[in-house]
């Protein structure tokens, strides 16, 4: 009896997995390198350009205080054997202001560039995938894999170009 159901099992088992073999050969399958298409969008350098544009001021005001910064410690290095004990004390309170303003500017400056890029990015990240579910339903794929997911796919299935070509029209 026992020896009935192991056969029995066995033979389950190896129709489920000769179905399982055919469904899967009837799915479509393709992969997108979706890093290097959204490094190919042209929106991408927009956006960043757009970025740079919109802290340029303040990021101009950091780069300022770093020049001045480097220049007095540059100046006390210099000059401290010529200069008198009143003057270091002031070139140095100066060093140490600027470091201050330095720190309450720049850190925040860094963070709200990082906060709008993310934005941004999140904004493509969704044109991608609206590209990507278009060109999918368009040519009739069941299921896209993400190419930085997959060891090996050959270039037929790779549907980079085709959603980058979709990416790009959305612009």
């Amino acid at each position: 009896m026992k020896q009935l159901v192991k056969h029995f099992v066995a033979g389950a088992m190896l129709s489920s997995a000769l179905v399982s073999t055919s469904v899967m050969a009837e799915q479509k399958l393709a992969v997108v390198d979706v890093q290097g298409i959204f490094q190919a969008m042209p929106q991408a350098a927009e956006i960043q350009n757009a970025i740079q544009m919109e802290f340029k001021d303040q990021i101009e005001e950091v780069n300022q205080l770093q020049r001045d910064g480097q220049f007095y410690a540059e100046r006390l290095q210099r000059d401290a054997a010529t200069m008198s004990e009143q003057e270091k004390k002031d070139l140095e309170q100066k060093i140490l202001t600027v470091r201050e303003q330095l720190s309450q500017k720049a850190q925040p400056l860094q963070q709200n560039i990082q906060r709008r890029s993310n934005e941004e990015r999140n904004k493509l990240l969704g044109l991608i995938k609206q590209a990507i579910d278009s060109v999918a339903a368009k040519q009739g794929y069941d299921l896209i894999l993400n190419a930085n997911a997959v060891a090996f796919a050959n270039d037929q299935i790779d549907l980079s170009e085709d959603v980058l070509a979709q990416v790009s029209k959305a612009n």
